[in-house]
């Protein structure tokens, strides 16, 4: 099936690839860190601050956005492009993660999964079909296939099952599939077992989707496993696909699995750190509330360009959070989501130039830890 959706490796480091992703909505450079705009928003920004920060590609929740405002209401407002006024490319996730999350108010058997809402308990069922027709009015970019989630850990005779579940799910939404413009994503499953993990992306990469998703991890296991499952995964897709691993996180996580040959991310946790005052810095983490910064005339991270560090002192980013100011949750998104910006500029220029391994072995060890 035809569409306007190509991927390209421009250059390699190692097993580092710095790759070119064309949408119907512009050029996303790869490796690409994906701010996570839930419900059609960067929480705390405008999508002129996002755009600003160099941001190539959001993702948005189709689980949330089926719920509240609705399919058919973002498509009558122009899709998601137009309800948001985001020019640039948008990914959605199928909603599997959310709704297998809900254990409470969810039921999963092969035909697809029926779930009460968190927000007033109404009963919904999300099919593949169903998923695949959701992301389709919302007018995506990028969709992902429904799969079936699990937690760690998990017993190894769920996850086979699950996985199963999954490769069923994913040939009933290439399937279902009718948009020519918008790619389609598949999603390896297998847990942190590797004989699942290796047999189901090869069986996926004979399915031809557009791109991978490389799923089931970051949700509890250690991060030695999330890394072996992340290479296992990487190794067994196609070269010239883009691999996305969904939800992971930590600076130290994107080198780690671009180490690996990872081209997408998408996380949280720059956006809900900086909003409970935990923020990364050339040093490390800072924890802006804490006493010390009180009177600390520098800036936030000397060796940072975004606003907040070339105009605040320490001191009255300090202020702003312990006054619970909604200024200081937007300054310190700003400053995250450039950090993190600025962390897959640096990856990308390092790929180019064949110097990946020695920035990995500069910054793997101090980004995650305590600051200054």
């Amino acid at each position: 099936m035809k569409t306007s959706f190509s991927f390209s490796v421009r250059t390699r480091s190692a097993a580092a690839r710095h790759g070119v992703l064309k949408t119907p909505h512009g050029i996303v450079e790869t490796p690409a860190f994906m701010p996570v705009a839930t419900q059609g928003a960067v929480k705390t920004l405008t999508q002129k601050q996002v755009e600003e920060l160099g941001t190539q590609i959001v993702l948005s929740n189709t689980y949330h956005l089926m719920l509240r405002p609705g399919a058919e209401r973002v498509a009558s407002l122009g899709g998601l492009h137009g309800m948001m006024a985001w020019p640039k490319p948008i990914l959605t996730d199928s909603g599997g993660f959310q709704v297998a999350s809900l254990a409470a108010l969810r039921r999963i058997d092969d035909e697809g999964v029926i779930f009460r809402s968190h927000l007033d308990g109404s009963l919904h069922a999300l099919s593949p079909e169903k998923a695949v027709e959701i992301q389709e009015k919302l007018g995506s970019d990028i969709a992902m296939v429904l799969d079936e989630c699990l937690l760690y850990p998990s017993e190894r005779d769920a996850v086979q099952k699950a996985t199963e579940r999954t490769s069923a799910w994913a040939r009933r939404c290439l399937k279902a599939k009718s948009r020519e413009e918008q790619a389609l994503f598949g999603i390896v499953q297998g847990g942190v077992y590797e004989d699942i993990r290796r047999d189901h992306a090869k069986e996926l990469a004979e399915l031809d989707f557009a791109g991978y998703g490389i799923g089931g991890l970051a949700v509890g296991e250690p991060k030695e496993l999330t890394r072996a499952m992340t290479e296992i995964s990487t190794t067994e897709l196609p070269e010239e696909r883009p691999r996305y691993l969904m939800g992971a996180g930590t600076p130290g996580d994107l080198i780690e699995s671009v180490a690996r040959g990872v081209d997408m991310f998408d996380c949280v946790l720059p956006t809900r750190n900086a909003r409970n005052g935990t923020l990364f810095t050339s040093t490390g983490k800072v924890a802006i509330k804490n006493a010390r910064y009180a009177d600390d005339h520098g800036p936030l991270d000397p060796d940072c360009s975004c606003y907040t560090c070339g105009t605040f002192s320490r001191a009255y980013l300090r202020h702003l959070f312990v006054s619970k100011e909604m200024t200081a949750r937007t300054l310190n998104t700003i400053h995250n989501l450039h950090f993190y910006m600025e962390l897959m500029r640096r990856m990308r220029r390092a790929i180019e130039e064949d110097r990946f391994e020695t920035l990995r072995k500069e910054l793997s060890q101090r980004l995650d830890g305590p600051g200054a």
